[in-house]
């Protein structure tokens, strides 16, 4: 074989070569870490608690001052004199709003003769024994019979005949078996107890009624645009007048959207009154999409403070302050938190974070437990809270965390959301997260689970 020539590389070249391998190395380690980070959050949400509670320890609570007491405390003693009432036991609480049947179990005079003196005995006691009875939903057929009445004497002696019909109320559903009570069960089934339609429908099968799921959709759909919309639209109207809304937003899957797949998402947003408004306000917008227009245009006439989440769209909305959500922030922290060895967690960056939010909804806590008002909560928030929150920003700022990893992603969202997370401080009805939305959203997200989609457009606007 002939010879084939080395090329010839100065120093230089390795040496640039060397540095070229070593950076492709480090960016596949960071590569590598990113991954191993993502794979260990995986299987912490499908194995792990998803509760948010978090453990806040001295050595959290002494980074504010707040350390707990080392020495410990004799407890005082009281003398009791006088009697306790005894409270009333919790089953007898939860039975006392129920109707009682009694079922009295006597014996005949002939079987109270005493075997001694043959003299009947008396009634000295009775034993009470309590069960819960269950009388399963039944079908009835309500005839609505509409009386006509004609006046005989004129029938026979007159060219003309009187007559006159009774009152009765319209049906709910022209030509329909359909009744206020039928529709009102099927909409409570579905969207408060997350029943499919098609389980509905085995269930009425059971009972011998046969009703078609595409019957039960057309009467939900009917009965929503005749008889709820007029009330969505007052509920709407009242909404807009408060000064201080939550909004989120979940997704739904509609099957047969004009020039949409199957596949694609829909979006029920929604919208609700504050923890300080007189009258709680809690309705759904379906939109086809997430765009910022869709806020824009429910929210129309509103000037306030809204609580979102991170999503920009609500960013763009022009008359609107956003407050952010700490609840949010935190969830990004917990999430670099958990991808950490359990013994590398003490001191880490990411417990760091999630004590200083922690400390944050402590405080709110002690507001709540003292019934501050809105001004008093205001000059407690600026007083205590913006500290630590200050102090917080100000340490995520100098992390200068890899931006490709989980804790890179939560300093960069800390970040990016200061200015709305801030304005919670502008206004003491503010709340620091926007848990209250995402509660009043739930319900139609369990009952999704279950139903799993809309057919059309309109079964959407109907949920």
């Amino acid at each position: 074989m002939p010879n084939t020539p080395i090329p010839n590389k100065s120093e230089q070249d390795y040496q640039a070569q060397i540095a070229d391998l070593q950076s492709e190395v480090s960016e596949l380690k960071k590569l590598l870490e990113y991954y191993q980070s993502q794979l260990l959050l995986s299987k912490r949400r499908q194995f792990g608690v998803s509760s948010e509670v978090t453990n806040t320890d001295e050595r959290q609570m002494s980074m504010f001052g707040e350390a707990q007491p080392t020495v410990a405390i004799e407890p005082e003693t009281e003398e009791i004199s006088y009697t306790r009432k005894k409270r009333k036991g919790k089953r007898e609480e939860d039975l006392s709003g129920l109707p009682v049947e009694r079922i009295d179990y006597e014996l005949s005079e002939a079987d109270r003769r005493c075997p001694q003196c043959g003299e009947t005995m008396r009634d000295i006691g009775v034993d009470v024994r309590r069960e819960l009875k269950v009388i399963p939903a039944r079908f009835v057929v309500l005839e609505h019979a509409k009386h006509t009445y004609a006046c005989k004497t004129c029938s026979e002696n007159s060219h003309t005949t009187p007559m006159t019909k009774a009152d009765a109320p319209p049906a709910l559903i022209n030509g329909s078996l359909a009744s206020a009570s039928l529709v009102a069960y099927i909409a409570t089934q579905k969207y408060l107890s997350g029943m499919p339609l098609y389980r509905l429908e085995q269930g009425f099968t059971y009972d011998g009624v046969t009703i078609s799921r595409q019957t039960m959709t057309n009467w939900v759909i009917l009965c929503s645009e005749r008889y709820l919309e007029g009330i969505y639209e007052k509920l709407k109207e009242e909404l807009l007048k408060e000064s201080v809304l939550h909004s989120d937003d979940t997704t739904v899957q509609v099957l047969k959207e004009p020039g949409r797949k199957a596949s694609q998402k829909s979006y029920e947003w929604l919208y609700r009154t504050s923890g300080y408004s007189e009258h709680k306000i809690v309705i759904y917008d379906y939109q086809t999409t997430r765009a910022h227009e869709h806020p824009k245009n429910f929210l129309e006439g509103f000037n306030g403070y809204l609580h979102t989440d991170g999503y920009e769209a609500y960013h763009k909305l022009e008359g609107i302050t956003v407050a952010g959500c700490w609840s949010h922030v935190r969830r990004y922290w917990e999430k670099a938190l958990k991808v950490i060895p359990k013994d590398k967690q003490k001191d880490s960056a990411a417990e760091t974070a999630v004590a200083y939010i922690n400390e944050l909804f402590r405080l709110e806590r002690e507001y709540d437990k003292q019934n501050l008002t809105p001004q008093e909560r205001y000059t407690e928030r600026i007083k205590r809270s913006q500290p630590v929150s200050d102090a917080f920003f100000d340490w995520a700022y100098g992390l200068g965390a890899l931006p490709k990893t989980l804790l890179g992603e939560a300093v960069t969202y800390t970040l990016n959301q200061r200015k709305y997370l801030n304005n919670i401080y502008l206004d003491g009805r503010l709340e620091i997260s926007n848990n209250r939305a995402e509660r009043s959203i739930k319900p139609f997200v369990m009952g999704r689970k279950a139903w799993l989609f809309s057919t059309s457009q309109a079964g959407a606007r109907a949920s």
